[in-house]
């Protein structure tokens, strides 16, 4: 009679490796939950103990790139993506997330070149051929713009320009994407970050010089005493918040006049682009989708010493053209007539 050799202690092996894979995704999950949720460091300690485990796991690896990412570091990231796209070149994704990080620094030529290599790896990648769409609308801005400093009476790059602007304005080059099953990983925005203004500074007028009468006068009279200056009040972070959630609310509800009024006279636009052609950069912007969703989550307040607040937050954005994007978010705001306005917009800690 032929034996047959036990199958038991290798359906077992089976069932434990199903097992960890299992609970490895779960735990991929759990952190990404985190990153989402506003706690990159968390979830920076989640990964780092998989990695711990199975140190060459793509998934992995690319949600540390993601946390780094987030948390401004865009040297680790690059590495981490640079690295990722050695190891795995047939992935798309660490291709399009390093183009954010280029196109974020400025770098849009390096930016092309990974948008192009995502594509290779794989010719219907939506989000790499939108990326590339709006890497060259920047190239091409950068190179109308030069043909204008050349040639500042030249209609026909003035026209192609104000196009472009009002096709990409003070945006990002181009957008990450969200994690999920392999061989799909997702990502959160590598972000530009710019400079903080330093406070306005003014000279108090000098006082007119007295006639040697009028001086004697005072000094015979004694000085009145001054009223004690009650210190203005601190403002609180729920009057800041309830401004900012407005304007996101005015930006969802596609109320361009609304939303741009949380804008201050003195707002620097992204760009360094005039007021007006940002304005029209951002109504057709908005006025272009059907729907818009706009989301402050984990918003952070800080006051300083010259009255402004600081606001950082993680921004979602989603549209009927456009699926769910998340970046970090900082707005500038200063009191003025009674109202807590924009200042400043950038994007990045």
């Amino acid at each position: 009679m032929t034996s047959f050799p036990d199958p038991r202690p290798a359906l077992a092996a089976l069932v434990a490796a199903l097992f960890c894979a299992s609970a490895m995704a779960d735990d991929i999950q759990d952190a990404n939950k985190l990153l989402k949720s506003g706690q990159p460091q968390q979830a920076l300690e989640r990964v780092n103990k998989l990695l711990a485990a199975k140190p060459k796991d793509a998934q992995a690896r690319f949600l540390k790139g993601l946390i780094y990412a987030d948390q401004g570091n865009a040297k680790e990231a690059t590495e981490m993506f640079l690295q990722l796209t050695k190891d795995y070149p047939e992935l798309p994704e660490p291709y399009n997330n390093l183009a954010v990080i280029y196109a974020s620094q400025g770098q849009y030529d390096k930016a092309r070149g990974a948008l192009e290599q995502s594509i290779r790896t794989h010719p219907s990648y939506a989000t790499a051929y939108e990326n590339l769409g709006d890497v060259y609308a920047k190239l091409a801005s950068q190179a109308y713009d030069k043909a204008l400093q050349i040639d500042s009476g030249n209609a026909g790059a003035k026209n192609k320009l104000a196009l472009v602007r009002e096709l990409v304005g003070g945006a990002p080059a181009a957008t990450a994407v969200a994690a999920a099953k392999p061989p799909v990983v997702a990502a959160a925005a590598a972000p530009a970050t710019a400079p903080t203004p330093a406070p306005a500074t003014t000279t108090a007028p000098k006082e007119p010089t007295k006639e040697p009468a009028a001086v004697a006068a005072a000094e015979s009279k004694p000085a009145p005493e001054k009223p004690v200056e009650k210190p203005a009040a601190k403002p609180s972070n729920a009057e800041i918040l309830d401004a900012v959630n407005a304007w996101a609310k005015a930006w969802a509800s596609k109320n361009v006049d609304a939303y741009l009024a949380f804008y201050a006279k003195e707002f620097k636009t992204p760009g360094g682009e005039a007021r007006t052609d940002w304005e029209k950069a951002r109504r057709v912007r908005i006025d272009a989708p059907k729907s818009i969703t706009v989301t402050v989550n984990a918003p952070k307040v800080s006051l300083s010493a010259d009255g402004q607040a600081s606001v950082t937050f993680r921004q979602g954005y989603s549209s009927d053209v456009i699926k769910t994007a998340t970046t970090i978010k900082t707005l500038v705001l200063a009191k003025a007539e009674g109202r807590w306005l924009i200042v400043q917009e950038r994007v990045g800690n």
